[in-house]
């Protein structure tokens, strides 16, 4: 089964064609971070209409990746949540139409389910990687972080979730703070690895809470709190600050992770998110999985951040189990996993 999908739950116009028997045969981004850079944040209007315009030209770029006719599209699949409402419904129109022209199934996908099974995802076999379930998933990027038991694919148990801002966004507004591009997270990544991440003593918050939840409001706040004390030039503190400001979200990830692992007695972890891409967070969990005896599985890089492979990856599964969405079926910004 070949099956397209479209991803435009933010500001990423994405396309990919997964066939079940020969693996992914495209996956086109169009990123928008260059556009919305000026305004330091994704403005959903810009975004919007930047889809309408990229959306036709990444479909047909798929298709000619993939080298297959529309004709041979199966089923077509696309975000229906969560996300910005204007971005979702350009999607979601794109596909409900294209699978109504084509006299094919349509699917409405999770994007948060796609990136908690984007670890398992093996684009050249794309069901072998299934047999690491169960395992104890951590989804962190800039609108989500949350842990989830994931007992078999279509049954989660949410473990905990972020209590304020998620770390990807504390990521970003520090970056802000600190006078970085957006999105700030890479740059924060980028100048953390000449840094210190001992220099300032930033908050672990929620570390001993007994329970899996997150906070990240706080340790933001602490670097806003910090900054005017500061004496010199940002080349004196700059990268100590965002090595330090780093390691402790990173801290808090791997030690809540462990910890869920522990308690659920699962012994794969699986990392995804844009903030999965993050240098350090891969290197320490890497690193405490590994003491813990614990297998680690990360998605591919190119698979942390928004793309459309992983809402093929979750659509081929629904495909094989007979699961289809009604064409009535409705975008929700605030749609949830569980």
């Amino acid at each position: 089964m070949n099956i397209l999908a479209i991803e435009t739950s933010c500001d990423e116009t994405a396309v990919a064609i997964l066939s079940a028997e020969r693996g992914l045969l495209a996956s086109e981004v169009a990123s928008q971070i260059a556009i919305h850079r000026k305004y330091g944040g994704v403005v959903p209007e810009v975004a919007s209409r930047n889809h309408l315009v990229q959306l036709r030209l990444v479909i047909e770029g798929a298709l000619d990746h993939a080298g297959i006719g529309v004709e041979s599209v199966e089923a077509v699949a696309a975000t229906a949540g969560p996300g910005l409402a204007t971005s979702l419904m350009l999607g979601m129109s794109a596909a409900k139409g294209m699978a109504i022209g084509l006299g094919k199934p349509f699917i409405a996908v999770n994007h948060i389910e796609g990136h908690l099974l984007s670890p398992f995802f093996d684009a050249r076999a794309p069901l072998s990687g299934l047999s690491a379930l169960p395992a104890i998933g951590l989804v962190v990027s800039g609108g989500h972080t949350l842990l989830v038991d994931i007992r078999a694919v279509g049954d989660y148990r949410l473990l905990g979730q972020t209590r304020d801002d998620a770390a990807g966004e504390a990521f970003d507004k520090v970056g802000k703070l600190l006078g970085l591009p957006y999105p700030g997270g890479p740059a924060i990544d980028k100048l953390a690895r000449e840094g210190s991440p001992t220099r300032f003593a930033f908050p672990r918050s929620m570390l001993d809470s007994g329970d899996f939840h997150f906070s990240f409001s706080g340790l933001k706040t602490s670097v806003r709190y910090l900054l005017p004390k500061l004496t010199g030039p940002p080349e004196y503190w700059l990268e100590d600050i965002c090595a330090s400001f780093q390691e402790a979200v990173v801290d808090v990830l791997v030690a809540k992770t462990l910890a869920a692992a522990r308690a659920e007695g699962r012994t794969t972890v699986a990392l995804s998110g844009g903030v999965g891409c993050n240098a350090r967070l891969r290197e320490k969990m890497d690193s405490g999985c590994a003491a813990a005896g614990v297998r680690l599985l990360i998605a591919e890089r190119n698979f942390c951040t928004d793309n459309a492979a992983m809402i093929a990856f979750v659509a081929l599964l629904r495909a094989g189990q007979g699961s289809f969405s009604p064409f009535a079926a409705d975008i929700d910004p605030n749609l949830r996993l569980i």
